[in-house]
């Protein structure tokens, strides 16, 4: 047998992240067309023929598939910093609402999400959900970067720069599902409505109608806070999980995000619903939104992802230290130490993240077959020394700056922590122009 390969990765032990849940030593991994075409120890090579454009010797690091960023609003972090140490109604409703209106425009949205995927690329992350304005632009900055990107049209009930008139939601859905279905392989186009207290249920159903026509995800901010769940009550006289499940959201096509606030019977209902989690502890730690009670919906059989939310209130996009606190919040809020162990937070936060965006045929695993998004992480470092547990390692000791090298859907696009597809200096310089003008028109 032979192999004519873009990519050999050897030397390094590759934790797959199957069902398995196989770790494979001294490892061998074949890459061709942006496909994985063997996963072998380095004893498999002398058995083919092969020849590779190009060799990674991964000696001392870990090789595992690529993290997957299931919620995120890229362009916010030119709001980075803006606004901390606020409630989240505060925050929204007199810092970003209108930092939004005077300042959200297509170069924004774009040079924001370019410094936005620098940064995740760095930190290990090949595939992001993201949900704003202007979406059509992080989908071109996705593909000038070369990271998957499951991009979601934002839709609000109140004017927006994009959208001076939201009356023309459904109008702008069309158009978004039409300009971007089947461009590119990296690219999933979706749609995100903000919240249920920001949208009407008439824009909650006619998009996820919409949605459902077009196959698309559908995904909204769920149950975030006590005061969403009290102004949900007020207005409808149910709680938001019982509103969107009347109104006939909820389903396998929905994904919820934060759900800090759910009681029993509502974690039955999204796992009956097959309705995926994202799971975002740093934001909502941040702005003290609650602790979503994530063991819970696990044990019930809800899919769960990780998300970092948007770097206006977390602030960064770095999704090993959002591992760490998945794992460490919720082990103090029960008291209980075993619950979210590094074994299941890593599937967490790669093939359950994949399933989140109904992507795990394709990626969230290093197999035969699927794309060839994989993470290097450089374990030789004094913190990450000794080593007897890898899992245990990548959540609690490990950060996104012992990410080596990243390579997505084939291709390398962080060589020894260099990238390969981004001036990162001057997308730098366009957002720090950016932030000038905020600071001189909204701080001043």
């Amino acid at each position: 047998m032979g192999y004519d390969l873009d990519i050999l990765i050897s030397g390094g032990t590759v934790l797959t992240m199957s069902d398995g849940m196989n770790i494979v030593e001294n490892c061998a991994i074949g890459i061709s067309e942006g496909t994985i075409h063997f996963v072998e120890t380095e004893e498999y090579l002398k058995t083919i023929d092969w020849q590779a454009k190009e060799s990674i010797d991964a000696t001392g690091s870990l090789i595992l598939p690529g993290l997957v960023n299931t919620h995120t609003h890229l362009p916010m972090v030119c709001f980075r910093g803006l606004a901390d140490d606020l409630p989240l109604m505060d925050w929204l409703n007199n810092y970003i609402f209108p930092a939004e209106a005077r300042f959200v425009n297509r170069e924004m949205v774009y040079y924001g999400s370019m410094l936005a995927i620098a940064e995740m690329l760095l930190s290990g992350t090949t595939t992001f959900c993201d949900g704003y304005f202007y979406e059509s632009s992080v989908a071109r900055a996705a593909i000038d970067a070369g990271i998957r990107s499951v991009s979601c049209q934002g839709f609000i009930d109140f004017p927006t720069t994009e959208n001076p008139d939201p009356t023309n939601n459904i109008l702008i859905g069309e158009a978004f599902a039409d300009k971007w279905t089947g461009v590119s392989p990296l690219i999933t186009p979706a749609f995100f409505c903000h919240a249920p207290y920001t949208c009407s249920p008439e824009t909650l159903a006619t998009i996820k109608d919409l949605a459902r026509r077009r196959g698309f995800l559908y995904l909204t901010h769920l149950a975030e806070t006590q005061e969403e769940i009290t102004t949900i009550v007020d207005r409808f006289g149910k709680t938001p999980v019982r509103h969107l499940y009347d109104l006939g959201i909820l389903d396998d096509r929905t994904v919820a995000v934060h759900c800090n606030w759910l009681d029993d019977e509502e974690i039955q209902i999204l796992a009956d619903c097959g309705t995926s989690v994202s799971h975002n502890p740093e934001s909502s730690m941040k702005l003290a939104a609650g602790v979503a009670p994530i063991p819970k919906m696990l044990d019930a059989g809800v899919t769960v992802g990780l998300g970092t939310d948007g770097c206006a209130s977390n602030n960064d996009l770095d999704l090993f230290t959002e591992m760490d606190t998945a794992a460490k919040i919720h082990k103090v809020t029960s008291m209980d130490p075993t619950v979210m162990d590094a074994q299941t937070v890593l599937r967490i936060a790669t093939i359950d993240g994949a399933k989140v965006l109904g992507l795990h045929d394709r990626i969230g695993s290093v197999e035969v077959g699927k794309r060839a998004d994989l993470v290097i992480v450089d374990m030789q470092k004094p913190h990450l020394t000794p080593c007897y547990n890898y899992y245990s390692h990548l959540v609690y000791a490990a950060s996104g700056h012992d990410v080596s090298g990243v390579i997505i859907d084939g291709k390398i696009v962080v060589r020894d922590r260099i990238l390969t597809t981004i001036d990162v200096d001057g997308v730098m310089e366009r957002v720090r122009e950016i932030a000038e003008n905020i600071r001189k028109e909204h701080l001043t």
